[in-house]
């Protein structure tokens, strides 16, 4: 634990040193990285890309279900309107846990009819049956304890929020972890405890001015492990050492991607430089039918323009193997977000694929 925690406050410090999260768009991708991990924990099999297309584009994808859908787009909603509390530095409230549960619940959550009468997880209604989760179907507290446990929760955090000095930034984490476990002790809904113990975890950090932490996918058996033995302790360190250390391995690891991706000074096996660029991002994949399209795009164009100045006629040859994956490597943009399929759109570069035409424009005068 010790060697984790003073781990992260240095890799903290050069995280922020090396301007990491002042990227363009950084902290719009970031939150659909949280939210994607949030709920594949859950079960969604939903990606980061298709994520960024469904959010930005309105494109959905094939191969996943409405429901997931659905579950991910709520989400987005929950965590904007959670961000809004945070900017307002708003108090935590059993009314506004309430608001935020029925927005990630909003297009997945379904009403009850119980003998202690009918509650509907769509409203943010907090159960009203006993409830068990895991292998071993460990119970948690009776429902009638919620509702006081709750609130006493809400005045646990506001006061602990208040005293919480902001400058240190371990003490500031070691809260919004606390936050996520007591919260999923107290277990307030029938679904979607995980998802708002994230987001609340999520929300105290940004309003205490950290980087907010994702619980990736991939730790999944090790996160829920770990609630679970501090529950049965009754003893949150467990679970805080698993975030100190989640958040190491992440810290590490796009500390690790940002320096090679500064060291890439060549257009070549999709690696793209950027030292031309104020704000260095994530290089993505050009393929050579991308390249294409970009030296095409040089000023906003409707996809008939398009496929004339490349000479294709086949639209849907023209969309998988050259629309779609430069939405995908956010090299383009529409200009009708809202109506992705309309007769009308019309694309144009983002910055990163003007950085990235720079590049093949100087190696085209190279070539000559």
């Amino acid at each position: 634990m010790i060697s984790n925690v003073s781990s992260v406050k240095a890799l903290l410090s050069e995280f922020s040193a090396l301007g990491i999260a002042d990227q363009i768009d950084y902290k719009k991708f970031y939150l659909y990285s949280i939210i994607t991990h949030s709920t594949a924990i859950e079960g969604s099999t939903v990606t980061e890309v298709e994520n960024q297309l469904l959010f930005d584009q309105g494109i959905s994808a094939s191969k996943r279900t409405i429901t997931e859908q659905l579950m991910n787009l709520d989400l987005k909603a929950a965590y904007e309107k959670s961000m809004h509390y945070s900017e307002k530095n708003e108090p935590y409230s059993v009314e506004m846990l309430k608001s935020l549960s029925a927005l990630v619940m909003k297009n997945t959550g379904s009403a009850y009819n119980t003998i202690n009468g009918v509650f509907d997880a769509r409203n943010g209604d907090l159960r009203l049956v006993n409830v068990s989760a895991g292998v071993a179907g460990k119970s948690y507290m009776s429902f009638q304890k919620v509702p006081a446990k709750l609130k006493e929760f809400c005045e646990w955090l506001n006061m602990a929020i208040s005293k919480t000095n902001k400058n240190d930034t371990i003490e500031a984490y070691r809260l919004s972890f606390e936050a996520h476990y007591r919260l999923v002790a107290i277990h307030p809904w029938v679904d979607g405890n995980g998802r708002m113990s994230r987001l609340v975890m999520n929300q105290v950090q940004t309003q205490l001015g950290l980087l907010p932490t994702i619980v990736h996918k991939e730790r999944k058996a090790e996160y829920i492990e770990s609630l679970a033995k501090s529950e049965d302790a009754q003893n949150s360190s467990l679970f805080i050492d698993f975030m100190f250390a989640e958040l190491k391995a992440f810290l590490e690891e796009n500390i690790a991607n940002f320096k090679k991706s500064m060291d890439d000074d060549f257009v070549g096996s999709g690696k793209i430089s950027f030292a031309q660029s104020n704000t260095p991002q994530v290089t993505p994949e050009v393929t050579p039918q991308v390249k294409k399209l970009l030296l095409a795009l040089k000023s906003e164009m409707s996809r008939s323009d398009l496929m004339l100045k490349l000479k294709l006629k086949d639209y849907k040859n023209f969309n998988e193997k050259y629309i779609v994956p430069a939405l995908k490597s956010n090299c383009i943009e529409m200009t009708q977000p809202n109506s992705p399929r309309s007769p009308t759109q019309k694309y144009r570069l983002t910055k990163l694929g003007n950085n990235i035409l720079l590049n093949l424009n100087g190696n085209e005068d190279d070539d000559k």
